[in-house]
């Protein structure tokens, strides 16, 4: 008996055919079908067929198909309105429904019975014409035409996980699923706040988000700001609770007075607050109103704090300096209190950056996080010369310097120190009784330090943070000051340098504060002018000052290069010396010693070479009024040579043996031109000895070759079908006299 059907399904091979009068699916082979099947059949096609039994499987199959050409008859001409409640899939075809004289009826479709290319879905409006397929006088629907065009909506990206998210959309108050595969780009695109376009789809009879695209920045808008700023006062803080299960934040609440004098009350969220500080109840606050479009509903947003909050709620507020700032937040000097203020960087008012010294207002409270601390909040940045740590009386008083402060002169008293070392003492008379103030070293003329016994004009200021009298504007009285001192600048250090007179008889320690000018642009050799000042049994120089090149006569240079040995080395050399000058012995040409000169720092044609006893140097003489010295002094010494065996950082060692078998030091700032230096390069230098340590180092390194630490001698091997490594050699060794291994005398 043959039977009718439609081609369901075709693989490469084979395919399987639906029967029209039963609810089966046949497998049938291709070898079955009169014709070509892989092209003349599609699926959907109406084919006629017999049905027998497989004899492997003893499963039914068809056989002997044949296409068939089928026909429509339409049952109803006018065009039927219907609802689709089943998609096309691969499983089967789709269906739909429609009203007839009051019944319901469902009718089956295929994708040829659709117009157009539209996909229909489930719940889509169409519209179709209800006909009778004369192949197996079946009832299903044609001409099915979509009714409703797609409606595309629009939102913001409001949530995204690991491969989905949902979107906030802007014609209804709620968010709607989307699977990053809907999205009709690169996922990596999308981001909180993107703008979307999209269409609703009907996923497991859930509501979906489709067919998703980008939509320009500005595209979408949910809400209308109203013009106007707008005065309010908060009855209900915004609150984030900290419990899991609540990840929304408490919105919070206003009341705005209208024109009228009624109330308005207004809700807002975390999102509205202009800036991320505390607010509380009762503040005063600026804002605007927006409109929701949606559902037509108002709220507060653009919400800032007004300065007039403060005082109308009479808000404790106290001053104080940033004293340091770290990454998120910092520390504030208060003018009233001993104790440093912490603080975020989100309790600051103002926009912009905090930075350390700036003036600020704030509220202390106490830490959430901890009963014991304190914190600062609703930081506000000052005018400068706004905050007061001190109240300075106009009177002036005259007092005698007891004590200086212990870190006077940039002197560091360590860590575990007395703080009570810091502090000077002035003694002084007031209203006919003796007094005594304490003054810190910065409230002194830098440029004339006081010292003690002198005696000094001072202004007397209260502190405000625990009511204690300081001595402050402290001005050295009747201290004379000798501004002709002239003389070199000799040794520069990190913080301080030392001048070599103008007579050249010795060196006068300098701090760098007391020079007047840029000190990066100090050089050895410069001519300076200077006043002497005692600090205890010490004398220093003040007020130093650079002067023209030649303002010191130079000294007169007598033709010819003489020879001779260094006597004794300058001071700054062996600091046990008495004599701060070095002294030269003149060498005639037969050998025989000869006169003895003096030199010093500014003798030297190098200012950083260090000569020490029994080196030998060539020289002029010059004079300088009736004194002949050894002038622009070099070395003749003697250069030695090996191989650099290691640089750590600043600092490195040369092979060579000094005793005790220890290599030789050099610091890299004693290499010539800077070059670099690297362990295997070959090196000349002169060694000289530290008079202070006795021990010996390396100047004037000068680099001699570029090859470096050659390849090691020997390596380890692994050997195929050894028990271990074994030891390959790639140089033989040789002997002294250049032959190849070492000979045994016998």
């Amino acid at each position: 008996m043959r039977e009718t059907g439609s081609v369901e399904k075709l693989l490469a091979s084979y395919g399987f055919v639906r029967c029209a009068d039963r609810d089966v699916r046949l497998f049938f082979h291709y070898s079955q079908f009169t014709g070509n099947a892989a092209s003349d059949l599609r699926v959907g096609d109406f084919v006629e067929f017999e049905m027998v039994t497989d004899r492997k499987t003893g499963k039914p199959v068809a056989s002997k198909l044949y296409k068939v050409v089928t026909g429509l008859n339409d049952m109803v001409e006018e065009p039927v309105e219907g609802i689709v409640v089943k998609e096309i899939s691969e499983i089967g075809p789709g269906q739909l429904s429609y009203e007839l004289s009051g019944e319901s009826f469902f009718l089956t479709f295929y994708e040829r019975d659709m117009e157009g290319e539209a996909k229909l879905q489930k719940d889509d409006v169409v519209s179709f014409i209800v006909a009778t397929d004369q192949s197996n006088r079946t009832v299903r629907a044609k001409r099915i035409k979509v009714m409703k065009p797609v409606v595309k909506h629009r939102g913001v990206v409001s949530s995204m996980k690991e491969s989905f998210g949902f979107i906030e959309r802007d014609d209804v108050t709620k968010e709607i699923f989307f699977h990053f595969s809907e999205f009709q780009g690169n996922a990596s695109d999308l981001c909180l706040g993107s703008e979307v376009e999209f269409i609703i789809g009907n996923r497991n009879d859930k509501h979906v988000g489709i067919e998703i695209t980008l939509l320009p920045q500005g595209t979408v808008v949910f809400e209308d700001v109203n013009a106007g700023t707008f005065t309010g006062r908060i009855v209900k803080a915004s609150f984030r609770s900290s419990s899991r299960r609540s990840l929304e934040p408490t919105p919070g609440k206003l009341y705005m007075e209208s024109g009228d004098g009624t109330k308005q009350e207004l809700q807002y969220r975390d999102k509205d607050l202009l800036r991320n500080h505390t607010f509380w109840v009762d503040d005063i606050v600026l804002f605007n109103v927006v409109t929701d479009r949606r559902n037509h509903t108002q709220r507060a947003t653009n919400i800032m704090l007004d300065d007039s909050s403060f005082t109308e709620n009479n808000e404790q507020r106290e001053t104080g300096t940033v004293a340091a700032v770290k990454e998120g937040f910092g520390f504030i000097k208060c003018a009233d209190r001993e104790a440093r203020m912490f603080f975020h960087f989100s309790e600051l008012l103002d926009e912009g950056d905090v930075h350390i010294s700036d003036e600020v207002e704030f509220t202390v409270v106490q830490d959430p996080a901890s009963v014991q601390r304190s914190i600062a909040i609703r930081v506000k940045k000052l005018p400068k010369g706004t905050v007061i740590f001190e109240i300075i009386g106009s009177e002036t008083f005259v007092g005698e310097v007891e004590k200086i402060p212990l870190n006077m002169w940039g002197r560091s008293p360590g860590r575990n120190h007395n703080r009570e070392h810091d502090l000077g003492c002035i003694i002084y008379e007031r209203d006919g009784a003796r007094e005594t103030v304490a003054f810190h070293a910065k409230d002194t003329d830098l440029k004339v330090p006081p010292e003690e016994g002198d005696e000094v004009s001072f202004n007397i200021a209260e502190i405000k943070r625990d009511k204690t009298s300081m001595a402050v504007n402290i001005s050295v009285l009747d201290r004379t000051f000798d501004p002709s001192k002239r003389g070199y600048v000799a040794v520069l250090k990190e913080s301080f340098g030392f001048l070599e007179t103008e007579e050249h008889d010795r060196e006068v320690f300098f701090h760098y504060s007391q020079f007047d000018g840029e000190v990066n642009a100090l050089c050895v050799g410069d001519e300076v002018e200077f006043s002497l000042a005692r600090k205890g049994s010490k004398a220093s120089a003040e007020r130093v000052k650079l002067i023209p090149k030649g303002t010191i006569p130079a000294e007169k240079i007598q033709p010819g290069l003489l020879k001779g040995k260094v006597l004794r080395p300058l001071r700054c050399i062996d600091p046990q010396q008495a004599e701060y000058t070095g002294l030269i012995q003149e060498i005639s040409e037969d050998g025989s010693d000869g006169s003895s000169y003096p030199y010093c720092i500014l003798s030297l044609a190098d200012k950083h070479e260090f000569l020490q006893k029994h080196d030998d140097v060539c020289f002029q003489l010059a004079t300088s009024g009736k004194k002949v010295w050894a002038w622009k002094v070099a070395g003749q010494r003697k250069f030695a040579r090996a191989k650099v065996s290691s640089v750590k950082g600043q600092f490195g060692f040369i092979d060579y043996d000094i005793g005790e078998g220890k290599k030789l030091f050099f610091h890299v700032s004693e290499v010539v031109d800077g070059v670099e230096i690297a362990p295997g390069h070959e090196v000349e230098f002169v060694i000289v000895q530290n008079q202070k340590n006795g021990r010996y180092s390396a100047v004037n390194v000068r680099r001699l070759t570029e090859s470096q630490r050659p390849q090691r001698l020997s390596r380890l091997k692994s050997v195929q079908g050894s028990i271990g490594p074994k030891l390959v050699i790639l140089r033989q060794p040789r002997g002294p006299d250049g032959t190849k291994g070492f000979a045994l005398q016998r």
